[in-house]
């Protein structure tokens, strides 16, 4: 097995069950001719995004890790007319192209776009105490997971859907000896999950033109109990 033979299946899979999307295509141009890196979902795992959103009927999606607004766009596709996603990016520069992109992509009436650090804007939106997320998807950077995953948490209800992204770090997330800060990152985010009775959680290995890495899908069970939690908690 080789990463030749995983793009190509990710090839054909894109080619049979995705049909050529120009918005999608030019977001991707546009991010690789302004020099972002090459880090943005595949086609296969932004369509897979987009049926998750679907098929919970997410109406409010949290996005960590805007880049250049590829996975944004599949996301807010999902979303009824009056939906929202809010998306977090540090870079303004990445913001500013994403939000080109999203407005090519004719979504930008979906999406809110802030710029900054991830947990100030985690903890600005805890305090603005506005309805829960339905669905999260975490791919900023890596050792800070656990920290994004605890303050996305304060943000959902019971039966929100958290997806992580980039977890199983071409395999070294069993290396508790590696000084890679993502590694890391990620063992602490799966030490966390063990324990976090909040949460119902499983990793799944996955290849592809991305590489070897993986994805952590979490379902909510519960929120913290208090009259304000209590109350935004209800579907």
């Amino acid at each position: 097995m080789s990463r030749e033979l995983w793009t190509a299946v990710d090839r054909y899979i894109a080619e049979t069950l995705i049909a050529p999307d120009p918005a999608l295509d030019r977001a991707l141009r546009a991010s690789s001719e302004a020099g972002l890196p090459p880090i943005a979902v595949s086609p296969a795992q932004g369509k897979m995004l987009h049926l998750l959103a679907r098929i919970h009927g997410a109406r409010r999606i949290l996005e960590l890790g805007t880049l250049g607004g590829y996975s944004t766009i599949w996301l807010a596709r999902a979303l009824p007319a009056d939906g929202l996603l809010v998306t977090l990016e540090l870079e303004p520069r990445y913001s500013q192209l994403a939000a080109g992109n999203v407005e090519r992509a004719g979504v930008s009436d979906r999406v809110e776009l802030r710029v900054g650090p991830a947990m100030e804007a985690l903890d600005e939106l805890a305090a603005a105490a506005g309805d829960p997320f339905d669905l999260v998807f975490i791919d900023a950077d890596k050792k800070s997971t656990p920290e994004y995953f605890q303050g996305a948490l304060e943000l959902c209800r019971a039966g929100s859907v958290i997806v992580v992204d980039n977890v199983v770090r071409d395999g070294a997330l069993v290396d508790a000896s590696s000084e890679d800060e993502g590694v890391q990152g990620m063992r602490r985010f799966h030490a966390l999950l063990a324990s976090e009775e909040r949460v119902t959680a499983t990793t799944i290995q996955t290849v592809g033109s991305k590489g070897y890495d993986g994805f952590t899908l979490a379902l909510v069970n519960a929120v913290r109990s208090s009259p304000r939690r209590s109350e935004r908690s209800r579907p």
